[in-house]
């Protein structure tokens, strides 16, 4: 690259993403990863509409299309009763009402996707073993530091580096995530292992005491993403740790013996403790702006940190591109565009969870009417600034 790029730290959805938008409107890019090579950690992630709205934009639609399994509804059963509280369907209407499709893909699958666009794209280059850890600038220069003890110099920096952003150190000085004590356990497993009479094509949620419960298909509908998650206090994070099913079980036992069985057949349970931030300002300092998880860390309650994080990357390349003289206005707007979309999904997740999902006793029989008297169109309504949004319109 003989121009300056745009320095990208941080090689998932996000960064990948904001490479694509900024290269479609003629930036020379770098993305930075610390890994020593480009993949991603985990298994199922839900793509909403808006999710679809921005691959689109940013060129990836139809292979994210290929990737994704096309359930039919939105089922939220009760763990205690096991019975049906609510079925939202997500098909024609759906689509015809969002202008997209609910699908739940292989994270590592869209990934992929979105490597091989990147790759084709002469204006990005893809760098491994590059760890950003700081960040110095001075007259329309960016310097980044990397953990290697090399620099490079951009004209921005992107810090799409995760919830323990290197580049939101700096920026915005915050400290350590808060940890939720809310403890996540993953399996995959394949499609003949799971029971039959669960076996549905829906992303399922089974809401418990202090707990609940997920699976959907993958890949194909060869597989089943299982992820199930107890509000049990732990202090320490912990992230990917292997995790026996005596371990498993013992959070879930006061569950009805159906989803219970969804610990039974899972296998190689891994866990982590799940993390957020409080919603900040601080996005920006001058030439170096955050996004995804780096500006805004969210449980996952909403389902929502995939689609937050291409949602930034479809508003921050757009918003460069409209504003080429001035990147540090650009900047600006791009976080004010942002700023209270995402904070009301981290908020909206905590709530969520702790006073919807786990609910129990009385609490859980009103939430379980509420949710039961609903029709389709008042969910639709309700969900309507969720999947209804698209990015690409900032201005």
């Amino acid at each position: 690259m003989n121009e300056r790029p745009v320095i990208v730290a941080g090689g998932g959805l996000g960064g990948l993403g904001v490479a694509l938008g900024l290269a479609n409107k003629g930036k020379a890019v770098l993305v930075l990863e610390k890994a020593p090579q480009l993949g991603e950690i985990g298994a199922g992630i839900q793509l909403g509409p808006n999710a679809f709205h921005s691959l689109d934009h940013l060129g990836v639609g139809q292979g994210a299309r290929r990737q994704a399994v096309y359930v039919d509804k939105l089922r939220f059963m009760d763990a205690i009763t096991n019975e049906v509280v609510a079925d939202i369907p997500v098909g024609d209407r759906f689509r015809e009402r969002f202008q997209n499709p609910y699908a739940v893909v292989h994270r590592a699958d869209l990934h992929k996707e979105m490597v091989n666009a990147c790759k084709s794209n002469s204006r990005i280059q893809l760098q491994v073993n590059s760890e950003v850890i700081g960040y110095s600038q001075d007259n329309g220069l960016i310097t980044v530091n990397l953990a290697n003890g090399s620099a490079v110099d951009g004209e921005l920096l992107v810090g799409a580096d995760g919830l323990h952003s290197a580049v939101r150190e700096k920026v915005a000085g915050d400290g350590t995530p808060r940890v939720s004590g809310h403890s996540t356990f993953r399996s995959v497993i394949p499609v003949e292992q799971f029971p039959q009479a669960i076996r549905w094509n829906a992303a399922t949620l089974w809401m418990g005491p202090s707990c609940h419960l997920v699976h959907y298909p993958l890949s194909g509908s060869k597989l089943f993403n299982i992820v199930i998650t107890k509000d049990n206090k732990v202090k320490d994070v912990v992230a990917g740790k292997s995790v026996s099913k005596e371990e498993v079980r013992s959070n879930f036992s006061h569950i009805h013996e159906v989803p219970k069985q969804l610990i039974e057949i899972g296998e190689d349970w891994k866990m982590w403790v799940l993390c957020d931030r409080d919603p900040i300002r601080d996005w920006v300092d001058g030439r170096a702006v955050l996004l995804g998880d780096a500006a805004h860390p969210t449980l996952q309650y909403y389902a929502q940190g995939a689609c937050m994080a291409l949602e930034d990357a479809v508003a921050l390349s757009e918003l460069i591109g409209n504003n080429p003289e001035d990147y540090e206005e650009a900047l600006l707007k791009y976080r004010d565009s942002r700023l209270v979309r995402t904070a009301r999904i981290q908020i909206g997740s905590r709530q969520l969870g702790d006073n919807w999902f786990h609910v129990d006793g009385v609490h859980s029989s009103l939430r379980n009417e509420i949710m039961s008297g609903m029709s389709d169109e008042e969910y639709y309504s309700h969900l309507q600034w969720l999947y209804g949004y698209k990015a690409s319109l900032v201005s």
